[in-house]
């Protein structure tokens, strides 16, 4: 049981903390709600952008990774469609400098033409290595075009085309940082070899200062259900063809995703999982075959993907992955099937919850989604997921009308 203890601040930031002595080190995580869901249509891939010109220098410090590794520490961030999550981690004697750093780029970014130049300059060659130049790399652009028509997880983190960062102004950077980047639009998770009274002083002297911030409610576009199967067929130089399947599934937050991310473990996770016994080893279809939810705080997709054997076509891969489904809906799951699953899901999070950092991006993840001490509770609705219920949302979920397939095809 991890014990939570939460303070917010006169400024609205949410704070929540877990003392563990057994470490030295401490954790800061800082989660902004703010994602990729959250650009215009027109300016995508800003909050990419910000997750790297956090790093280019705050108002009153020029260079954000000297200081972090003069006080023995380490950082990184990443961002979603859903969230922007800065980390840093440190020597329990040196955590001060944690909260000085974060607080002072929460404050205000050094906006100048250099620091844009460079990062943009950083990310769109990161388009280009992951997106433009590497095989498949554009599958994920071409798929959430076809399963989303309206919602903005129509395009990925990294933006939905190049043009969108290398025409982005000072003005419009700015612009977005302070519409999102507030202390009443973040969570600070503190784990590790540090007190709750420490972490409350440290708070309230870095954090404390800086004003709220007008934060606009978030309205997003609903995504109407699907009615028919959308398919879509494109031809590339890569190696072998695949095909992506994409099922449309519930949020985060309801009871349903814990039924889904079963689902695709019984189908996909380890070697006696489903596809991995019938598709690769016994009918021997597929070279690999992976299946996997997004994980979106709204209504997400249940991700099948798989490159077929050489000489099995795209159609009769497609056909063999719904054989499979079918039996998910008409054969109910064994309860040593559905056993190892919670198991192995248990042992997951027991080992990933021992580590001090893990834990601080967790309880700030799930203050986010309702309060940080469900972190206790996850657990406990995997173990409470049934084979009737497995059977009710495959049937639900595994249909052609709710499905949108991409046929990636190699050319010579």
């Amino acid at each position: 049981m991890i014990q939570v203890n939460r303070y917010t601040l006169a400024n609205g930031l949410r704070i929540v903390h877990n003392e563990d002595d057994s470490t030295q080190m401490v954790a800061l995580n800082l989660l902004y709600d703010v994602g990729a869901r959250d650009e215009d249509p027109s300016h995508t891939g800003f909050a990419h952008l910000f997750e790297h010109l956090m790093f280019g220098g705050s108002l009153h410090i020029p260079d954000y990774d000297t200081p972090v590794q003069n006080a023995g520490g380490e950082n990184n961030a990443w961002t979603n469609n859903d969230i922007t999550n800065y980390y840093i981690t440190l020597p329990h004697q040196n955590v001060e400098t944690g909260f000085w750093l974060e607080s002072d780029r929460m404050f205000s970014l050094d906006f100048s033409p250099k620091s844009l130049e460079v990062q943009r300059q950083v990310v769109i060659e990161e388009f280009k290595q992951r997106n433009l130049n590497q095989p498949y790399g554009d599958a994920s652009h071409l798929l959430r075009e076809l399963a989303y028509e309206s919602h903005p997880y129509r395009w990925p983190t990294i933006g939905k085309e190049i043009a969108h960062i290398a025409q982005a102004t000072l003005e419009e950077v700015k612009d977005f940082f302070y519409r999102f980047y507030a202390p009443n639009n973040a969570i600070l998770a503190v784990t590790g070899h540090i007190s709750f009274e420490e972490t409350i002083r440290l708070a309230e002297k870095w954090f404390g200062p800086i004003p709220a911030r007008n934060i606009s409610p978030r309205q997003l576009p609903t995504e109407k259900p699907q009615t028919a199967v959308r398919r879509k067929t494109v031809e590339r130089k890569v190696p072998v063809d695949a095909i992506y399947m994409a099922f449309h599934m519930s949020n985060r937050m309801h009871p349903d995703y814990y039924v889904y991310d079963m689902i695709t473990d019984i189908l996909s996770n380890g070697r006696s999982s489903r596809f991995i016994q019938s598709l690769v080893q016994e009918q021997k279809l597929f070279t690999s075959i992976d299946a996997y939810i997004s994980g979106s705080l709204d209504e997400g997709l249940l991700h099948i993907t798989g490159k077929p054997v050489e000489g099995v076509s795209l159609e009769q891969a497609e056909e063999a992955i719904w054989k499979e489904l079918e039996k998910m809906k008409t054969v109910p799951v064994s309860e040593q099937e559905l056993e190892k699953v919670k198991n192995r899901y248990e042992s997951e999070q027991i080992f990933n919850n021992i580590n001090y950092l893990n834990v601080a991006t967790n309880l700030a993840f799930f203050e986010l989604t309702g309060k940080a001490e469900d972190i206790n509770e996850e657990v406990g609705k995997y173990r409470a997921v049934t084979a009737e219920q497995i059977q009710a949302t495959s049937t639900r979920c595994f249909v052609p009308e709710n499905c949108s397939i991409l046929y990636y095809k190699a050319i010579s």
